[in-house]
C-alpha cells in the first residue's frame, strides 16, 4: 500500500488516544539523521580541543551547521546514556540508569520511547542498529532496527528519522595485548599525543592515546560515507544531521565516571537549506548553550513539528519556539552514576557555567575499584600497578584513594578536574549554590537510587516513575540523612544515632553510609552498628555496618560479609555485598577473603555479574 501523505498520518493522531499530538497537520517535514559514535568525549577532536585530531568530514558538517561547545551525556556509560536518549527522561527517575540491566524497566503514565511519536505522525523510523536500552521496547518504536536498516526502504515522499551507530571508537578497540603494544605502529605519533595530567606520563599511555585517536580518524571516514549516501539520494537540503558521541571517551577514568572526559561529548548539527528557518542560528557558527541527552528526543520532535509530551524531562534546543537567546542562556547539565557492570558507586553531578559540582554519596569508594571490563585495558592495569608501587604523584594517585563527599571544579581553569575547591572558603557561595540546585533536582524527580537497586527490582520495576511519586516523602528523607555527611560530625551525631535505631531499613542504611563517610571512632556508634551487623533483618545493612566497623575501628568484616553473601538469594543484593567485599580487600585495609563460589545460592551463582567478581577473586 502506498504511503498516503503526512497529513493523513498527522490527522490519524486525533483518532486514537495518545499523549502526543500536533496543533495542526503540516505536510512538509524535515528528515532527521543521528550519526552516533561510541565512547567519544570532545577532548580528542581538534574541532573542540587543541589536543585533538582533525576530523575533516565532521568539520565539513560543521561548516553547514552548528557546533555545540557544551553538549553532555547525562550518564557516562552506554545503556544508561541510551536509555536517557530514547525516553528523553532522567535515568534516576525511571531506574533506567544501571549498567548493565538486571531487568528492563517498564514505561507507564502514557510514556513512550520518542520515535513512537514520530511514527504516529507519519515518519519512517529506522535504527542501525544498536539499542542497548534498559527499558522494555514497545513494537511501535522502529519500522526497522537491524544492521541493514535504512531510510531507503520508506514510502516515496515519507519523512524519516534514522539512527546510524558507529562502533569503531568503542572501548574494546583499546583492549590490545602487550605484543600489539610492542609491534603495532599507530598512525598518530605517540610522542606527540597529549596525556592528561592525572594519568602516568608513560609510553603505554602515549600509545593508548595515539591508538584511540587513530580510531577517531577512522570513525570520521565512516561519518563521511553516511553523509555521502544522503547526498547521493539528494537528501542533504532537507535533512538535519546530528553527529555526536554516545558518552565520554575510553581512556582510564573517563567512561564510567562523572568527569568531563566521561560526559562532555562532541555535537555538530548540519542545518539543511530548506529548513534553515527552523533554527535561529547561522550556519558555520558555534554556541556555548548547554544541551544534554535528555533534550535530544524533545528536540527531534520539535524539529518534526510534533508536540513534546509533558511527561518528558527534556527541553528542545532547536526548532520552532527556540530562539538563539534562549539557547545561549542555557547553562546547566545534570549527570548520574550508580552501577557499571559489577561495580557500584552512587555519584551525582551538576555543571553550571564553568563550575562543576560532584556529590559522592559513598566517598569511601575509590574510583579505581575493580571493574573487570575496564581493567582489560593495559593502561588501567599499569596505572594500578604504578600506584601499588608508589610511583605516582598525588594527582595521579587520587584515582585509587577515598574521595571527598563533595568536589567543586573550575572547568575552564582545571579541565581534568584535579584541584578540588570544595574546602576553599573563596568558593563557599558557589558550592552552596550548586549543592542546593542538585538537591532540588534530585527531589524533583525524585531520585530512585536512594533505595538500593535490589529493592527497586522487587518493588518498582513495573512502574518506577509512579513508585517514585508515591514515595517522594521517603526519598526526601533519605536524601536528608545522606546530606548529614556534609555537616560537622558533632552537630549531627545524635541525629545519626537516632536513624540507626529507625524502624525504616533504608533510614538505617543511609545512616550507616554516613557513619562510614565520617569514619569516627565513637563508642555509641560502634555499639549501635555492632548490633546492626549481627541482627539487622536486611543483609545489606549488616554488611554496611561491618563496613563502618572496619573503616573506623579496624574490626575484621570478613565473617559478617561472607556469611551475608552466602545467605543472599537476591542477585542484585549479593552484587552490592560483593562491592563492599572488594573495597575491604583491595582498599587500604587489605582484608583477606576466602570466598567459596559453591556456597552461593544457585540463582546468585548463575548471575553473570557475580561470576565476573569471582573471576577476579580467582585470578588475584
Amino acid at each position: 500500500m502506498k504511503y498516503l501523505n503526512l497529513t493523513a498520518g498527522l490527522l490519524s493522531l486525533f483518532a486514537v488516544q495518545t499523549s502526543c499530538s500536533v496543533e495542526k497537520p503540516v505536510i512538509d517535514h524535515p528528515n532527521i539523521v543521528w550519526i552516533v559514535s561510541e565512547d567519544n568525549s570532545k577532548h580528542y577532536m581538534s574541532l573542540f580541543d587543541e589536543n585533538g585530531v582533525e576530523t575533516p568530514n565532521i568539520e565539513k558538517l560543521a561548516n553547514h551547521g552548528v557546533i555545540f561547545n557544551r553538549a553532555f551525556s547525562n550518564a557516562a556509560v552506554c545503556s544508561a546514556a541510551r536509555s536517557t536518549l530514547i525516553a528523553s527522561c532522567y535515568g534516576p527517575r525511571m531506574a533506567s540508569h544501571y549498567h548493565r540491566k538486571m531487568e528492563c524497566i517498564a514505561l507507564q503514565d502514557s510514556m513512550e520511547m520518542f520515535p513512537a511519536y514520530l511514527r504516529k505522525a507519519g515518519y519512517y523510523t529506522t535504527n542501525n542498529s544498536k539499542e542497548d536500552y534498559n527499558i522494555i521496547k514497545a513494537d511501535d518504536v522502529w519500522d526497522s532496527s537491524l544492521n541493514k536498516a535504512s531510510w531507503r526502504n520508506r514510502e516515496e515522499g515519507q519523512p524519516f528519522f534514522h539512527v546510524q551507530n558507529i562502533g569503531t571508537t568503542h572501548e574494546g578497540h583499546v583492549h590490545f595485548t602487550q605484543e600489539q603494544f610492542q609491534t603495532e605502529k599507530t598512525e598518530c605519533n605517540p610522542d606527540s599525543c597529549f596525556v592528561q595530567p592525572n594519568h602516568p606520563q608513560t609510553e603505554l599511555f602515549k600509545y593508548t592515546n595515539a591508538r584511540y585517536r587513530d580510531d577517531i580518524v577512522h570513525m570520521d571516514t565512516e561519518v563521511g560515507e553516511i553523509v555521502n549516501k544522503l547526498k547521493e539520494d539528494g537528501l542533504l537540503e532537507n535533512t538535519f544531521i546530528f553527529y555526536y558521541g554516545d558518552h565520554g571517551g575510553v581512556l582510564p577514568g573517563s567512561k564510567g565516571y562523572l568527569y568531563e572526559t566521561g560526559l562532555h561529548v562532541p555535537l555538530v548539527v548540519h542545518i539543511p537549506e530548506k529548513y534553515k528557518d527552523l533554527v535561529d542560528l547561522e550556519k558555520g557558527t558555534k554556541t556555548d548553550g548547554f544541551v544534554s541527552f535528555v533534550d535530544f528526543g524533545a528536540t527531534v520532535l520539535n524539529l518534526a513539528g510534533v508536540e513534546v509530551p509533558k511527561n518528558m524531562d527534556g527541553k528542545a534546543f532547536l526548532g520552532k519556539g527556540v530562539s538563539k537567546e534562549q539557547l545561549e542562556a542555557r547553562d546547566e547539565t545534570y549527570s548520574y552514576a550508580d552501577r557499571f557492570d559489577e561495580k557500584y558507586d552512587m555519584v551525582r553531578a551538576i555543571r553550571k557555567g564553568n563550575f562543576k559540582y560532584i556529590r559522592n554519596y559513598q566517598p569511601f569508594n575509590f574510583d579505581g575499584l575493580m571493574n573487570n571490563y575496564r581493567y582489560k585495558q593495559l593502561a588501567y592495569q599499569q596505572w594500578r600497578d604504578l600506584y601499588e608501587a608508589g610511583k605516582l604523584n598525588d594527582v595521579q594517585a587520587a584515582f585509587f584513594k577515598p574521595k571527598q563527599a563533595e568536589a567543586l571544579y573550575d572547568i575552564e581553569k582545571d579541565p581534568f578536574e584535579t584541584n578540588n575547591l570544595a574546602a576553599d572558603s573563596k568558593y563557599t557561595a558557589k558550592l552552596l549554590e550548586l549543592r542546593g540546585k542538585l538537591e532540588i533536582w534530585e527531589n524533583s524527580m525524585p531520585d530512585l537510587s536512594f533505595y538500593p537497586e535490589h529493592y527497586l527490582l522487587k518493588n518498582a520495576i513495573s512502574d518506577p516513575a509512579s513508585f517514585g511519586q508515591e514515595h517522594k516523602k521517603e526519598i526526601r528523607g533519605y536524601l536528608h540523612i545522606a546530606n548529614l555527611q556534609l555537616s560537622d560530625f558533632d552537630s549531627v551525631e545524635s541525629e545519626i544515632k537516632s536513624y540507626l535505631k529507625s524502624n525504616d531499613p533504608w533510614e538505617r542504611y543511609w545512616a550507616l553510609l554516613v557513619c562510614s563517610s565520617f569514619q569516627k571512632k565513637d563508642a555509641k556508634l560502634i555499639a549501635l552498628t555492632k548490633e546492626i551487623s549481627k541482627n539487622d533483618p536486611e543483609l545489606i545493612n549488616r554488611v554496611r555496618a561491618a563496613e563502618y566497623l572496619a573503616l573506623a575501628n579496624n574490626e575484621n568484616p570478613v565473617e559478617i560479609m561472607s556469611d551475608a553473601l552466602y545467605e543472599a538469594n537476591d542477585e542484585a543484593e549479593a552484587l552490592l555485598i560483593l562491592n563492599s567485599i572488594v573495597l575491604m580487600r583491595d582498599g587500604e585495609l587489605n582484608y583477606s577473603f576466602d570466598l567459596k563460589q559453591d556456597r552461593l545460592q544457585k540463582n546468585v551463582a548463575d548471575n553473570k555479574l557475580i561470576q565476573q567478581r569471582f573471576l577476579y577473586f580467582n585470578k588475584k
